[in-house]
């Protein structure tokens, strides 16, 4: 099928995102007020929808609620999580309830409140492709409407001067397991399905947990707790050289303010890579409340005497790994530090092994001239979240932002939710070159490098008019 033509003449948006995850619902809520910005924001899933499969009960964010889709670039802005429970009349119970980290199924709640309400959100639409038009200076995004059932029911064509991509990250699932995940009615499932196979998981005789971060450890309570004592039969495993807790003292905390943001950025390539790696307790660990609950749930099931049958065993790779039969899963393992090799019979494996990012070669293939890569081969970011373009496209005004993408230029904050609405504003001022949002010159104690850097600030450019626009469905 072939895309028509747009309907629009003459007139681009000013900003078309793709994807509607926290990141891009969180510029659409800061891009609302600005009357004279012309955007929309295009999601293929039928509604927001923010990894189901690990809302498990009582299991909170690891930001405090300030951290919200808006508050720390405009805390008056209506689309704040204090205003969500303000319209649902719960503003008492929460300031009653003293909770600084909120429940992830409440955070999900807020989002989900926030993209019914706000305007521009088109659900139900795939994007198909991205292409420069050198005729007009354009970006031309092509994209599908679908039906309730996922079928293709309409094309459209619509053209923009910026595009911003928050299409997020995938599960990842490591080689070896990979053909089991990928075989049907294998148990090896990501923990991002837990939540649909939590009662078959239950009721399997013996469970592998492999992955030693926050989910899971949450998997790993959640299972502890509803095993009958003395019948646990859990193994719980991971690469790392311990369950370690997350870096969470408040000095270590400003590696997640743009403050750092900016110092990791203007490092060289290498250092920021080797930076990355050696960071991971300070993203990739365990919340000490987490660690705790584990502990004395452990400690509990050892009051009347005995132990618990779990393992826990850090430091373990798995080589490879096969069926048995029909219903078990043989796990060959090595442990990194002794260099020892074994074996491990299990009947379900929940791969606790994170998310990646989605790669952009895809949607972005027809660009792939005009973008500009490191020596790794990865997309160039700006300090301002755009990706760095031929200057035939940039020199056009035309440009590209990333949400949750630049983990490789920005460091660890780039997932970091209490990052997002900095993010969003700073790209909104970049874009309008109005400032419409002032953001801080100074967010750390910390003084990160001997060389003082300030923020960028962009030429200033004025927006064009405000056109209604259709979307050619």
């Amino acid at each position: 099928m072939n895309h028509p033509p747009h309907p629009d003449g003459d007139s681009p948006r000013d900003l078309v995102g793709i994807g509607i995850g926290p990141s891009n619902l969180s510029l659409a809520a800061l891009a609302h007020p600005l009357a004279e910005l012309d955007a929309v924001f295009y999601e293929q899933r039928p509604t927001f929808d923010w990894h189901p499969g690990l809302l498990i009960d009582g299991a909170t964010i690891q930001v405090p609620f300030l951290a919200d889709l808006v508050t720390l670039a405009d805390p008056a802005s209506p689309w704040s999580f204090l205003n969500y429970l303000k319209t649902r009349e719960r503003l008492f119970p929460f300031y009653f309830a003293e909770r600084f980290h909120i429940h992830r199924a409440e955070y999900d709640a807020y989002c989900r409140w926030v993209a019914e309400n706000l305007p521009g959100l088109r659900f139900h639409h795939q994007v198909d492709a991205v292409r420069f038009n050198p005729e007009r200076d354009v970006f031309e995004v092509d994209y599908t409407q679908l039906d309730n059932d996922g079928e293709a029911e309409a094309l459209g064509r619509t053209t923009t001067k910026n595009i911003v991509l928050g299409i997020g990250t995938e599960p990842y699932v490591p080689e070896p397991l990979k053909p089991l995940a990928d075989a049907p009615g294998v148990p090896v499932l990501h923990a991002a399905d837990y939540r649909d196979h939590r009662e078959a998981l239950l009721k399997a005789e013996h469970v592998t947990v492999i992955g030693s971060g926050q989910s899971g450890a949450e998997i790993f309570l959640d299972l502890l707790r509803n095993r009958p004592p003395g019948r646990e039969k859990l193994h719980w495993m991971g690469r790392s050289s311990a369950f370690a807790p997350m870096e969470y003292s408040k000095l270590g905390l400003e590696h997640f303010t743009p403050d750092y943001t900016r110092y990791f950025h203007a490092l060289t390539e290498p250092v920021r890579d080797g930076l990355v790696a050696s960071q991971w307790q300070l993203h990739k660990a365990i919340d000490a409340g987490t660690i705790a609950a584990i502990h004395d749930e452990l400690y509990r099931r050892t009051l009347h005497g005995g132990w618990p049958d779990t393992v826990l065993t850090p430091g373990v790779h798995v080589r490879t790994a096969g069926r048995i039969a029909t219903t078990k899963v043989e796990l060959h393992l090595e442990h990194l530090q002794q260099g020892t090799r074994s074996r491990l019979t299990t009947d379900a494996v929940v791969l606790a092994t994170g998310y990646r990012e989605r790669p952009l070669g895809r949607l972005l293939a027809a660009l792939d001239p005009y973008l500009r890569r490191d020596s790794s081969e990865r997309p160039r970011v700006d300090e301002q979240f755009r990706l760095v373009l031929d200057p035939s496209v940039s020199g056009a005004g035309c440009s590209i932002y990333v949400q949750n993408a630049e983990r490789h230029t920005h460091g660890v904050g780039a997932p970091d939710l209490g990052l997002a609405a900095w993010r969003s504003a700073t790209i909104l001022n970049t874009l309008t070159g109005k400032e419409p949002y002032p953001l801080p010159t100074r967010t750390a104690f910390t003084t990160f490098g001997l060389e003082q850097r300030q923020p960028q600030i962009p030429p200033a450019r004025q927006p064009r008019a405000l056109t209604p626009l259709a979307d050619g469905i």
